[in-house]
């Protein structure tokens, strides 16, 4: 038996990659609006994870780290691209009501974040501020005002 063997990541890889990349690229369509550009942006994050897989995968949160890379990648990419990404069918497989994905475009970019992180991914609050790499109270902030940006968009009873 090779050297080899013991220390190939790919196994443990695969299996991260299997168990979140779906997620993940949901989760990113849904904030930056672009389901292509939300697959492209999770691959190449995902390949810079399994190249730093040895340290990735001993931190609390991979996928946070795989997102917030993909999300950094996407952005990159739309400014160079300078286009304006529309709410219009974001999935062929819908992950919610029409309605939702239309109000979430009412968002700017960053409450999109915080508002799918917490309740597409169901990311607790300071998982979140690692995540996107902001303070915690700044995550309160943003979906505080998301929330009151959706409440009359989506008729919630308060």
């Amino acid at each position: 038996m090779n050297d080899r063997g013991r220390d190939d990541p790919r196994p443990e890889f695969d299996d991260f990659y299997s168990s979140h990349r779906d997620r993940i690229v949901r989760a990113l369509a849904l904030t930056v609006g672009d389901v292509h550009l939300a697959a492209e942006a999770t691959d190449e994050a995902m390949v810079r994870a399994f190249e730093r897989w040895k340290k990735i995968s001993g931190y609390a949160n991979p996928g946070g780290w795989v997102y917030r890379v993909g999300l950094n990648w996407a952005r990159s990419r739309l400014r160079r691209r300078q286009v304006v990404v529309t709410a219009a069918a974001v999935f062929d497989d819908p992950i919610g009501s029409p309605e939702v994905v239309e109000a979430l475009q009412k968002l700017s970019e960053d409450h999109r974040a915080v508002v799918v992180l917490r309740y597409y991914l169901d990311y607790p609050l300071q998982q979140i501020a690692e995540t996107l790499d902001i303070a915690l109270g700044t995550v309160k902030s943003r979906l505080h005002r998301a929330h009151n940006t959706l409440a009359p968009l989506l008729e919630y009873v308060e």
